[in-house]
């Protein structure tokens, strides 16, 4: 059996902090950095990444388009 798991990679330079990637994500993944980039802002990153499916929702929804979004399928020993 195989299990898909996401991983995003988020460009923290580009990122504005606008956190619509957070309100967007159906399973709770991302969160915003306690850190900021080179202009100041907050930027998203994988708070929970063993909880990512791929969904890429936080990259539909991103304005700057500052997330890519990777699926790999992993399989399951029952």
């Amino acid at each position: 059996m195989a299990k898909v798991r996401g991983v995003i990679i988020v460009d923290t330079e580009k990122c504005k902090g606008c956190e619509v990637c957070v309100g967007n994500c159906p399973t709770e993944v991302i969160g915003m950095s306690d850190n900021v980039n080179g202009k100041g802002y907050h930027y998203a990153y994988m708070a929970q990444p063993d909880a990512c499916t791929g969904c890429s929702n936080c990259a539909i929804v991103c304005p700057d388009g500052v997330i890519t979004v990777y699926r790999k399928k992993i399989t399951v020993e029952v």
